[in-house]
């Protein structure tokens, strides 16, 4: 089976006005669910790949009728766990796309992966698939962390991955979580230098959290574990800044880094506020049709999702149109994430004005006085120091 499309060079993902068109593919299942994670993932027994093959392609068909003319710029299989697919499937997926809507020629095709042995033993076949970009879930490279975090692979495990996957995949990016219960300023540097020697051109770097609903929320009300406290954690954030900067790899997003042009292509789609289109369990969308945005979604559950697919054609619990008042606050809310901000172009492009027409001038002269954020002839974008303290910037900006 020919995919489309096998290798890609690394992009800054384009200009801010062209956001480009995603397609994020969910596949659902996990071989165990980490403590840490609030994600849309589940552990089954066994799996009917056929079954979820046909309908993952049934419901890419469905979101195909509500996005013609778009141009396919990016790919995403997320989860849950895409690299427990097998390899087939993500061809037939990849290869229904390009038979749906017309691609980009620097078309970015992304999987997550874990990087155990067992999976690793599959990113050739992915890479034959189309797959031209590896996520690897690294979290650590320390073993009792590893523990910790409930991940299934040791540190040699995840270098070896690293190693084997160079071998197939002309761009790979790994995820390191930080901010861990007793992690010192010391401990974090050294593994952060550790995480640097492997030569990486894009690194995803995620503060430990407790999310609603997790195994660790319980532990942390019972006490068991206790976070950094913010003033250590906020020093970890500049240093992994510091650190990764002098390092050639700049943070583009709070999270994020990278070497210049080697930015993810599918992720800037949705920080600028781009369409895509939400395939699987579980899945968001964004699209527009008859000239206005609609904010689909799908069933969340796996199994009434596949009957649902397999009864009528898609998963799809509906679509809802995204008003003005709305779109200012989900690009805003995205847009603000990147070190680039919100071009003028943008406000434009999405609601037809300029921002200091849809934000309050005294709320944007407070928070330009304590450097926090720039309004100019570029647009809006926030600070080192505002982005550091977004989810307050934001929420006196918009509310």
């Amino acid at each position: 089976m020919t995919a489309p499309a096998t290798a890609v060079k690394a992009d800054s993902g384009g200009d801010q006005d062209t956001p480009g068109f995603g397609l994020y593919v969910h596949w659902p299942f996990c071989k165990s669910k980490c403590p840490y994670c609030d994600f849309n993932s589940h552990v089954r027994e066994s799996v009917d790949q056929g079954r979820w093959r046909l309908a993952l392609l049934s419901d890419l068909r469905h979101a195909a009728h509500h996005s013609a003319g778009q141009r396919v710029t990016s790919i995403f299989f997320g989860g849950g766990t895409p690299s427990l697919m097998p390899p087939e499937t993500v061809a037939a997926v990849i290869e229904e796309i390009g038979r749906l809507w017309p691609l980009d020629p620097g078309l970015e095709i992304t999987l997550e992966a874990n990087p155990t042995s067992a999976e690793a033993e599959s990113f050739a076949g992915f890479a034959a698939a189309g797959v031209n970009r590896l996520s690897l879930g690294v979290q650590a490279l320390d073993d009792r962390a590893l523990g910790f975090l409930g991940r299934q692979h040791s540190a040699a495990e995840a270098l070896a991955a690293l190693e084997l996957a160079r071998r197939s995949f002309p761009r790979i990016s790994f995820d390191l979580i930080y901010a861990r219960p007793g992690q010192s300023l010391a401990a974090w540097q050294a593994e952060l230098r550790e995480a640097l020697a492997l030569g990486p051109e894009h690194i995803a770097l995620y503060q430990l959290t407790i999310e609603e609903g997790t195994a660790f929320q319980a532990a942390w009300r019972r006490g068991e574990i206790a976070l950094p406290a913010e003033a250590e954690a906020a020093r970890l954030y500049e240093e992994t800044a510091r650190q990764l900067t002098e390092a050639g790899l700049p943070g583009y997003e709070i999270s994020n880094h990278a070497r210049p042009g080697a930015a993810c292509r599918h992720n800037l789609t949705y920080w600028r506020y781009g369409d895509y289109a939400g395939i699987g369990p579980g899945a968001h969308g964004r699209l527009t049709w008859d000239g206005v945005k609609h904010a689909t979604r799908q069933h969340r559950a796996p199994e009434p999702w596949l009957d649902l697919v397999e009864k009528q054609g898609h998963g799809w619990r509906g679509s809802t149109a995204v008003t003005g008042a709305e779109s200012l606050t989900e690009m805003v809310m995205m847009g603000l994430r990147l070190n680039e901000g919100i071009a003028r172009e943008a406000f434009h492009r999405v609601l037809d004005v300029s921002p200091e027409e849809v934000l309050a001038a005294e709320r944007l002269a407070r928070l330009a006085d304590e450097g926090l954020i720039t309004l100019d002839k570029r647009g809006l974008r926030a600070s080192d120091a505002g982005r550091q303290r977004l989810d307050a910037l934001l929420d006196y900006l918009l509310n």
